[in-house]
Protein backbone atom coordinates (compact mmCIF):
# COMPACT_ATOMS: atom_id res chain seq x y z
CA UNK A 1 0.00 0.00 0.00
CA UNK A 2 1.36 3.42 -0.97
CA UNK A 3 1.22 6.24 1.54
CA UNK A 4 0.92 9.77 0.20
CA UNK A 5 0.93 13.03 2.16
CA UNK A 6 -2.40 14.62 2.99
CA UNK A 7 -2.79 18.00 1.29
CA UNK A 8 -5.39 20.27 2.79
CA UNK A 9 -5.01 22.86 0.02
CA UNK A 10 -2.93 23.63 -3.05
CA UNK A 11 -0.91 26.20 -1.14
CA UNK A 12 1.00 23.30 0.41
CA UNK A 13 2.16 22.27 -3.07
CA UNK A 14 3.22 25.85 -3.80
CA UNK A 15 5.16 25.99 -0.51
CA UNK A 16 6.88 22.68 -1.28
CA UNK A 17 7.83 23.91 -4.75
CA UNK A 18 9.17 27.17 -3.30
CA UNK A 19 11.30 25.27 -0.77
CA UNK A 20 12.69 23.09 -3.55
CA UNK A 21 13.45 26.18 -5.65
CA UNK A 22 15.18 28.01 -2.77
CA UNK A 23 16.92 25.14 -0.97
CA UNK A 24 17.34 22.39 -3.59
CA UNK A 25 18.32 19.09 -2.00
CA UNK A 26 18.02 20.66 1.45
CA UNK A 27 14.31 21.49 0.99
CA UNK A 28 13.15 18.53 3.08
CA UNK A 29 15.46 19.55 5.91
CA UNK A 30 14.18 23.11 5.75
CA UNK A 31 10.57 21.90 5.99
CA UNK A 32 11.54 19.70 8.94
CA UNK A 33 13.24 22.65 10.65
CA UNK A 34 10.11 24.75 10.18
CA UNK A 35 8.00 21.94 11.61
CA UNK A 36 10.29 21.66 14.63
CA UNK A 37 10.17 25.43 15.19
CA UNK A 38 6.37 25.34 15.06
CA UNK A 39 6.30 22.46 17.55
CA UNK A 40 8.64 24.34 19.87
CA UNK A 41 6.24 27.31 19.80
CA UNK A 42 3.32 24.98 20.57
CA UNK A 43 1.69 25.48 17.19
CA UNK A 44 0.38 21.99 16.42
CA UNK A 45 -1.43 23.04 13.25
CA UNK A 46 1.68 24.50 11.60
CA UNK A 47 3.77 21.61 12.90
CA UNK A 48 1.52 19.12 11.11
CA UNK A 49 1.38 21.26 7.96
CA UNK A 50 5.17 21.52 7.69
CA UNK A 51 5.57 17.77 8.29
CA UNK A 52 3.17 17.09 5.41
CA UNK A 53 5.07 19.55 3.22
CA UNK A 54 8.29 17.75 4.17
CA UNK A 55 6.74 14.46 3.00
CA UNK A 56 5.58 16.13 -0.21
CA UNK A 57 9.10 17.46 -0.90
CA UNK A 58 10.44 13.92 -0.56
CA UNK A 59 7.72 12.59 -2.85
CA UNK A 60 8.46 15.25 -5.46
CA UNK A 61 12.15 14.37 -5.38
CA UNK A 62 11.52 10.82 -6.60
CA UNK A 63 12.49 10.71 -10.30
CA UNK A 64 9.66 8.43 -11.41
CA UNK A 65 5.87 8.48 -11.43
CA UNK A 66 4.29 7.02 -8.29
CA UNK A 67 0.79 5.67 -8.03
CA UNK A 68 -1.64 5.33 -10.90
CA UNK A 69 -0.69 7.07 -14.14
CA UNK A 70 -3.53 7.79 -16.55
Amino acid sequence: MDVYPYLSDRDAVAQAAELIRRFGEDAGGEAAARADASRDRGNVIHFCRWRQIERLVVLLSVPKALGTVH
